[in-house]
């Protein structure tokens, strides 16, 4: 039996300097709570302005910035509550934080669900009158006319009101996902060619495919997917009645259909999305292509998905996590030196970024704050080119919110997910482009190239392909037809299935 290579430390044992900044939000979980205490102590005061926003701008204003108030308080709130359980799915206390949060989002949706009705049933033109008259509320000129574009989907106050009640139980189903998966399942150990053992996590998964011994990859990779397989049937429930969720909202707002819905608020064409998936659909051939090089530099007989992401040179150059801060400040110079300090301070100083696997860290990585926080980063950097990729990555998210959280107003430094993903690839290409003009030693130029295409990847080949699977399972969903673990996975193994 050979010794555990990689067990994750336990979230304890890492360094404060390396967790995200979770007491810039609030300096104790008593703080938090009381800043809960108070977000349920101001919903009778917003419910207050319920049927009297028509009596003139002065009110309206007052309104605003009620709501304003409580939906900026609620907002960090969530974040706090979220940060703790993220990166520790098996904290008791951070889950019922992070459940209790949910629910008090779901109430201020709920307390401010008349709002939109009532301004719709002023006017716009009354409503324009008052936006010139009244000086707070110009800044509203952009949210007002975003309204009557979404007039046609904008239910009754009462029905508005349920709609907001119903995000709290809603979100039990992801909620039970995120546990089973990140907190509950479990996976045998990866083993080397030399015997050697490694643990397989959602924090370690990542860096278990890049290895270069092939059957850590294959032994994790299969590791890793039978710990989902035998949870198939559950994964599948969960994900079906998310799907069902999706194709109600749709149905009640008088969406023609779920993919609508989820477009026409960020005022995409459907047409975006179906040219999307043609144009995948027509390049399909390069990857293939692709992998046949890949096979070959690896003088393999076959490639199997566990070799996607496998390193072509069988030693990679170590990149420390300041180096990588180093190199993606260099990237971004173009940006000019506003944008470089405000990245490397927080990535240095302000703690940012919770860097480090350990264990009961969920999977992946993502950029999360609201308007009044940090916009803090949770990955599990691994010291490679790979790792430093996804750092930019969420550093183009959280740069992007930043910025946008300081030039504009609270009610619109949110952005739509549709344009989210331009800042965080661009500055991958900016970090990605400076390295292979600077770094031109030919293995290091190779694992550039592997970096690219493990991102193109992702980007080219993985997600539209689930945006096929997810078009298809919620169509058959608004067929009713009734969707099980088996049916799911036939339509990703067969590309007859997918076209279906």
């Amino acid at each position: 039996m050979g010794m555990t290579q990689t067990a994750l430390p336990v979230r304890s044992a890492i360094a404060k300097a390396h967790t995200w900044n979770a007491e810039s939000v609030f300096l104790t979980p008593d703080d938090w709570k009381l800043a809960a205490a108070e977000v349920v102590a101001a919903l009778p005061e917003v419910q207050k302005f319920k049927g009297r926003l028509a009596e003139g701008a002065l009110v309206l204003a007052d309104y605003m910035d009620a709501a304003d108030k409580l939906t900026r308080k609620v907002g960090k709130v969530f974040v706090y509550a979220s940060m703790s359980s993220a990166v520790d799915t098996g904290d008791q206390q951070a889950t019922a934080m992070s459940g209790q949060a949910r629910g008090l989002f779901g109430q201020v949706i709920a307390a401010l669900a008349f709002g939109r009705p009532e301004l719709l049933a002023i006017g716009r033109e009354t409503l324009e009158q008052w936006l010139k008259g009244e000086p707070r509320l110009a800044v509203y000129a952009q949210y007002v006319d975003n309204l009557f574009r979404l007039e046609t989907h904008v239910r009754s106050a009462e029905v508005e009101e349920v709609l907001g009640m119903v995000i709290d139980p809603f979100s039990g189903v992801q909620t039970a996902y995120g546990q089973l998966t990140n907190a509950d399942m479990t996976f045998r150990q990866a083993v080397g060619s030399d015997g050697a053992e490694y643990q397989v996590a959602q924090g370690s998964i990542g860096t278990l495919l890049d290895h270069p011994d092939r059957e850590v990859r294959r032994t994790a990779w299969e590791s890793y997917m039978d710990g989902y397989v035998a949870f198939k049937n559950t994964i599948a429930a969960t994900y079906t009645a998310s799907v069902k969720q999706d194709v109600f909202m749709a149905r009640v707002r008088g969406y023609s259909s779920s993919l609508e819905s989820s477009l026409f608020a960020n005022n995409i064409p459907m047409a975006v999305f179906r040219n999307l998936v043609d144009t995948f659909k027509r390049n399909i051939p390069t990857w293939h292509k692709y992998w046949a090089v890949k096979r070959r530099a690896m003088a393999l007989e076959s490639i199997h998905t566990y070799d996607v992401w496998a390193p072509i040179l069988e030693k990679d150059q170590p990149v420390p996590y300041t180096q990588a801060v180093d190199w993606i400040c260099e990237g971004m110079q173009p940006l000019g030196a506003d944008y470089v300090n405000a990245l490397r301070q927080g990535c240095l100083q302000d703690r940012w970024v919770d860097i480090y696997p350990n264990q009961g860290k969920r999977q992946g990585a993502f950029s999360s704050g609201v308007h009044d926080t940090f916009p803090f980063i949770m990955m599990s950097y691994d010291d490679n080119l790979g790792a430093m990729s996804t750092l930019a990555h969420e550093l183009g998210h959280s740069m992007h919110s930043y910025l946008s959280r300081k030039n504009q107003p609270a009610v619109y430094s949110g952005y739509s997910l549709f344009v989210a993903e331009v800042a965080s690839n661009f500055n991958q290409a900016m970090t990605r482009a400076n390295l292979m003009n600077t770094m031109t030693e030919r293995d290091f130029q190779i694992g550039l190239i592997q970096e690219a295409m493990g991102n193109f990847h992702r980007y080219f080949f993985i997600m539209p392909t689930l945006a096929r699977f997810e078009s298809e399972i919620h169509e058959r969903a608004e067929r009713g037809q009734g969707i099980t673990a088996q049916d799911m996975n036939c339509l990703l193994y067969t590309s007859d299935a997918a076209d279906e």
